[in-house]
């Protein structure tokens, strides 16, 4: 049976793991944002910015209140690649259809990252935080992937 000491290391290692994934996820929603021409579809993607950075300001202080203070904030290197990808296809022109298809991409990694967490050993409350979280996840990937699907039908 795993010590106290050795819960509190895996509730470290899997909060900032998804604390790095919300990163990406931030920044990913903002820079997308950015290059979308849907007025709409840019004001969702920079509330979902604001909305990734309150779900890793929840998870921070989580690490916080369990005498984690040191944290090394980086995003994924698979969210940088994203990000690079999604950026690239804006420059050559490619429309709101493409940039959201990359964002949906992002949505369900996000979403495996959450799934991958909660398959791990946490304590009661921050379960019900993570499948908040991760519920709010869901519902932002069907958002995109509705929209996505609108704009290829036409």
């Amino acid at each position: 049976m795993p010590t106290d000491h050795a819960k509190r290391n895996e509730m470290t290692r899997v909060l900032n793991s998804l604390i790095s994934v919300l990163l990406d996820s931030q920044k990913g929603f903002a820079e997308i944002g950015d290059h979308l021409t849907d007025s709409s579809l840019k004001q969702f993607f920079l509330t979902e910015s604001l909305t990734r950075a309150g779900f890793r300001g929840v998870l921070e202080e989580v690490l916080h209140q369990n005498g984690v203070h040191d944290l090394h904030e980086s995003g994924t290197a698979l969210g940088a690649l994203h990000r690079a990808w999604g950026d690239l296809k804006a420059r050559f022109g490619a429309g709101d259809h493409a940039l959201l298809e990359t964002a949906q991409q992002g949505e369900v990694e996000a979403s495996d990252a959450y799934r991958d967490a909660l398959d791990q050993d946490l304590p009661l409350p921050v379960r019900q935080t993570l499948a908040g979280q991760m519920e709010h996840v869901l519902e932002s990937h069907d958002y995109i992937r509705d929209h996505r699907n609108a704009l290829a039908a036409g």
